[in-house]
């Protein structure tokens, strides 16, 4: 009897390992399109490349997509295409799960996106971009204009040409390359609860920089003018003259802010 449960278990559990599902979606857009996305568990990529389209792909492992597992809402206003991808509550789960949203979008673009749990990775886009994950890394690469990025447990990278500029974690370190062409559109602010930051600016970005760790040290490794508080763990300078503030924070770890 013992061997027959535990094969009907091992069954079980092979089974929903192999469960895999997937969903596509075409939206005809125009001008500079927005894209709003909320999971509740899903890592989620959005990249540039379609000039007049948004084309999202879901693929699961260990559920499938319909009225019992995985539901996905989805609408189209205009220009705006919102998605919804709702996951069950369950209290129990066997073998390995996963839920994967990829969407290729115009390089020009609003975004809002948020997980509960799960990675987001934003390539090639241009415009207002918000980035929220509850539990995940967040990657940005080739990026142009304003962006937003929290999460509450994992690491930020992100680089490109930015105005505005607001990236957050509560655990996890942050590397962040500003390119050159950027310009503090109003003050900037960078942060993580625990972790290492650096901060790689051109030569000819203008700011006021203030830095702080509650327990690291501060590298400078770029020409600054000295102003203010300065010791181990605070320090005020300028960038070119000053400007808005760039705000660099961590409650544990080292900051640098250096050259391209």
């Amino acid at each position: 009897m013992l061997r027959m449960l535990f094969a009907v278990g091992a069954f079980a559990v092979a089974s929903q390992s192999a469960w895999a599902d997937e969903w596509s979606k075409h939206w005809n857009v125009s001008g500079k399109p927005e894209l709003r996305i909320s999971t509740g568990d899903a890592s989620v990529t959005v990249e540039a490349g379609s000039d007049h389209s948004i084309d999202a792909h879901l693929t699961t492992v260990g559920w499938t997509i319909g009225a019992t597992g995985v539901r996905i809402e989805e609408r189209q206003t205009g220009d705006k295409v919102e998605i919804e991808v709702k996951v069950p509550n369950m209290n129990w789960s066997f073998g390995h799960r996963s839920i994967r949203l990829e969407v290729r979008v115009p390089r020009e673009l609003i975004a809002d996106l948020h997980t509960g749990d799960g990675s987001i990775s934003l390539r090639g886009l241009h415009g207002a971009l918000r980035a929220d994950t509850g539990d995940g890394s967040i990657h940005g690469e080739d990026l142009d204009g304003a962006l937003e990025a929290h999460t509450g447990d994992g690491s930020v990278r992100v680089a490109g040409r930015f105005d505005k500029l607001q990236l957050h974690t509560q655990d996890g370190s942050v590397e962040a390359e500003v390119r050159e062409g950027s310009r503090l559109d109003g003050d900037w602010r960078i942060q993580t609860g625990d972790g290492s930051v650096h901060v790689r600016v051109p030569k000819t970005l203008a700011a006021d920089l203030e830095a702080h760790t509650g327990d690291g040290h501060i590298r400078f490794e770029l020409p600054v003018t000295t102003n203010g508080a300065k010791d181990e763990h605070t320090s005020q300078a300028k960038l070119n003259g000053g400007g808005p503030a760039l705000v660099v924070r961590t409650g544990d770890g080292s900051i640098t802010v250096s050259n391209l």
